[in-house]
């Protein structure tokens, strides 16, 4: 027996009839008239400085979409947020605009408001890369962001900033600030897993974010029916339980009413929604020739279409239904150009061909500025150092991972765990949140299996004021969501001029050696560490963990935590009943001390090498064992190796991630570079085999580092003998 089912969701076509343009308000007529002509000669003129080569990199413009933005900002409060994409200039000036136009402007009286005026001049320096511009020209085209106006960041990977409105609208519903996320894309991002993640946990949590489609029917040049297997993007909305809305994207003010009407239940406590805005854009991807000219769209496709751009429509109907008389329009638009013009002259020499006002480049200098916090975070911190406390207990590793993040939670309001079976078994499938779950239902999160939605969650949260801990439950599924650990997360305090924090930690396991083979067993750091921007940690004890996890948790940077499954279930001294003391990052460990060779590792190898060190001992070679502790490559701390191997002459490291994955021939490099006139042979760096760890309990330990190759090794370097 089968029986038919049809869709069931709330699906809405919304156009402005010629009645209800008759009652437009004649000043909310004006100043979204103003929106639509400012963005339209905003855009043009950059096209034309992209020409005369005063904007370095593309110009993707959104001549033909000036309606979507001016409708949708219209819509919002200042305080709303924006997240927006490569093609993103409309979205990014008019919420500027909505920012800096006081509401008592009067759009007809041919005044250009001072703030307003800055704002454009602001927007348009950042396009060109300029430091005037609202990220010091980091961001340029598809980077832009600027907080004062609620737009917290363009980006240029195609659906990658989606995830990041979810966390947006995860702290504004965690917040009751009754704010909601806008989060625009285009058609082409739709097919994009990063959406589908995305609006799924949106849904599933009921977060206030309008995932708002512009389906302009192109890519780059790939057509929408190409690619694509429905007409209507929104349609989407009915597998995520959401509502789904058509609106044409010439029409501000019906983008305005769907809007409005979106934001109003979701301001009460509803959950996400899809908005298709049906647009076009005027010329090819990026430049200022038509798609037709790479012959991909016809002529005749653009005539019709092209006569339905805003900055044509909306005045025409506007007059045809008397709300403005076409002095007034031309009146509002005149002010609009001049205000463009006035951005221009600020930033360009006159002359054929303009060029940039040189005075205007960033400095040089500051290029490497905002890698990372300036570390003011920690000022007033008292770091401490085991002989500070005087009682102590024996705590598994587990327990203390769970027993500093409840200190984090009861003391931080603002901190949440999410991933993978967290709030699961009373406490996570290792123990890593035991007994949180049942305390804070609301703040340790059960996710779906969607790495790339719940980190770049994560980031968006982090970057409106929450303090995120995300578990990846292995260290290999960081793959699944590289983009938003390594294009996002690692890069966005940077490349939006150091505008916003990222106080985000990642936790992950390592499981070498434990039979998990080649998907389940990687090591991270040296994935991690290729990329600028993350703080790595690997606690090889208790003690460590519980400092460095609160020194993670004050960090304003993203800090991604090592933990290798060997350890969970070993118990390791920490002070009696004090899970407060920080650990600073940057500062290794002296394990053991010796005058022979250096022994560097970290994590799980700290406790085998230490046993190494013992075997030593018995040869007559006295080894210094170092445990790293902080592994991205700006804090390894040379200051302690270089101590070292000025006594010993002689450095071995000792890792058990594979070769291709391990940072001993960073580490060995820079040793050499730094102590070279103390290094009486090579450094050695022994790892594991280049292979994925075989299931094989045989296979996998002839593929992992063993303990007789490190003693071995460890000798012929302290003896000067190895090759």
């Amino acid at each position: 027996m089968k029986k038919k089912l049809r869709l069931d969701f709330d699906w809405y076509d919304w156009k402005t009839t010629e009645k209800e343009y008759e009652k437009i308000d004649k000043k909310f007529a004006a100043r979204l008239l103003f929106d639509i002509v400012t963005i339209n000669e905003f855009e043009h003129a950059l096209l034309r400085l992209k020409n005369d080569d005063c904007v370095w990199g593309p110009v993707h413009s959104s001549v033909g979409e000036e309606a979507v933005a001016a409708g949708v900002t219209a819509a919002l409060r200042t305080s709303d947020k924006v997240f927006s994409t490569h093609r993103g200039h409309h979205h990014f000036l008019a919420k500027v605009l909505q920012a800096k136009i006081p509401e008592n402007w009067d759009p007809f009286d041919g005044s250009i408001p001072g703030e307003c005026a800055e704002g454009i001049v602001r927007s348009m320096a950042e396009i060109m890369g300029l430091s005037r511009g609202y990220c010091g020209g980091r961001g340029g085209s598809m980077h832009l962001r600027c907080r004062d106006a609620g737009f917290l960041g363009s980006n240029a990977i195609v659906g990658g900033g989606i995830p990041l409105s979810t966390g947006a609208a995860y702290t504004e519903k965690s917040n009751n600030t009754g704010n909601i996320v806008i989060c625009y894309f285009g058609d082409g991002a739709i097919n994009q897993g990063a959406f589908h993640e995305a609006a799924n946990m949106a849904s599933i949590w009921d977060l206030p974010v309008i995932f708002l489609c512009e389906n302009n029917e192109y890519a780059v040049a790939t057509s929408r029916t190409e690619v694509c297997s429905v007409s209507d993007m929104s349609i989407r909305a009915a597998a995520y339980g959401m509502d789904g809305h058509i609106v044409e994207g010439s029409d501000p003010v019906a983008l305005y009413n769907a809007v409005t009407y979106a934001a109003k239940s979701m301001r009460k406590g509803a959950g996400p929604c899809i908005i298709e805005a049906k647009c076009y854009r005027r010329y090819h991807h990026a430049g200022d020739q038509p798609g037709s000219a790479y012959n991909y769209r016809t002529t005749d496709e653009e005539t019709i279409y092209f006569e339905k751009e805003p900055v044509k429509s909306f005045p025409r109907m506007v007059r045809e239904k008397g709300v403005l008389a076409g002095e007034e329009i031309e009146r509002v638009s005149d002010t609009a150009r001049r205000a463009v013009d006035g951005a221009v002259e600020a930033l360009t020499n006159s002359g054929e061909p303009r060029t940039v006002k040189v005075e205007l480049f960033p400095d040089p200098a500051t290029v490497t500025d905002g890698v990372r916090s300036n570390g003011k975070e920690f000022d007033g911190i008292t770091w401490s150092e085991k002989d500070d406390f005087d009682k102590w207990q024996n705590v598994k590793y587990s327990d203390a991972i769970a027993a500093v993040t409840r200190r984090w939670i009861e003391k931080e309001p603002n901190t949440f765990v999410m991933g993978e079976e967290v709030a699961n078994f009373g406490g996570g499938a290792y123990g890593a949140t035991k007994g949180l779950p049942a305390q804070y239902p609301e703040r340790v999160r059960n996710t779906p299996i969607s790495e790339a939605g719940f980190a770049g969650l994560g980031l968006g949260a982090a970057m409106t004021g929450m303090r995120p801990i995300v578990e990846i439950m292995f260290c290999d599924f960081s793959l699944v969501a590289a983009d938003q650990l390594f294009n996002q997360i690692g890069k966005a305090r940077h490349m939006y001029g150091n505008t916003t924090d990222i106080p985000l930690v990642v936790r992950t396991r390592v499981c070498t050696g434990l039979g998990y083979g080649g998907q389940h067993s990687m090591n991270a750091a040296g994935l991690y560490a290729l990329f600028p921007g993350w703080r790595i940690i690997s606690p090889s004890n208790a003690f460590d963990y519980i400092g460095l996890f609160n020194t993670a948790m004050h960090s304003l940077d993203p800090v991604l935590i090592l933990e290798h499954q060997a350890l969970y279930t070993k118990k390791f001294p920490v002070p009696a009943g004090n899970y407060d003391y920080f650990l600073p990052f940057g500062k290794a460990s002296v394990v053991a001390e010796g005058d022979r060779v250096t022994l560097l590792t970290y994590g799980n190898l700290v406790a085998r090498c230490e046993s190494i060190a013992h075997r030593l001992a018995g040869e007559g070679i006295a080894a210094e064992l170092i445990d790293l502790r902080t592994l991205d490559y700006p804090a390894v701390d040379y200051e302690t190796i270089g101590l070292s191997v000025k006594k010993t002459g002689a450095v071995m490291i000792c890792e058990e991630a594979k070769k291709s994955h391990a940072l001993g021939a960073t580490l060995a490099k820079e040793i050499s570079e730094r102590f070279f006139d103390y290094l009486d042979c090579p450094v050695a760096s022994i790892t594991s085999a280049d292979v994925p760890p075989p299931v094989s309990r045989v296979l996998e330990n002839a593929a992992l580092v063993n303990d007789d190759t490190l003693a071995e090794t460890a000798a012929a370097v302290a003896r000067r003998t190895w090759k």
